[in-house]
């Protein structure tokens, strides 16, 4: 059986956090753009799990995905997407994650469309496959 109230739950905080990635790019903080779009992805696909009956760990979306993928859901739409959005997990917010300046001026507003669109895909296929 499906739990819709954890999958509401989460999905809920994922579109709430999906809209503040935008008012970021819109801010021109694309750094934290790229990172809200993780959380915002991280956040969908903890619901759906979350509504499988399985228990999500980490913060990885690739092996979210793969977890899915032991569901027998198709990931194959999304998994570049995940893999892209993981590279932000820790660059976007720690200055030691480059050799030097601070993560907003390894960002910009193209990368930051492009954590939009990923995120966006996720988020959509998440929403497809809600049973």
């Amino acid at each position: 059986m499906f739990d819709y109230d954890e999958y509401n739950r989460w999905m809920n905080e994922a579109e709430n956090t999906f809209k503040s990635a935008i008012v970021d790019k819109e801010n021109g903080f694309y750094n934290w753009c790229c990172f809200k779009c993780h959380q915002a992805s991280e956040f969908a696909l903890k619901g759906l799990l979350y509504g499988l009956g399985l228990t999500p760990f980490g913060h990885s979306l690739t092996k979210m995905t793969n977890d899915l993928k032991d569901q027998k859901i198709d990931i194959a739409l999304i998994l570049t997407s995940c893999k892209k959005l993981d590279l932000h997990y820790i660059p976007s917010r720690y200055p030691n994650a480059h050799p030097t300046g601070s993560p907003f001026e390894y960002h910009d507003k193209n990368i930051a469309e492009e954590a939009i669109t990923n995120a966006k895909k996720i988020m959509d296929l998440v929403k497809g496959i809600k049973k």
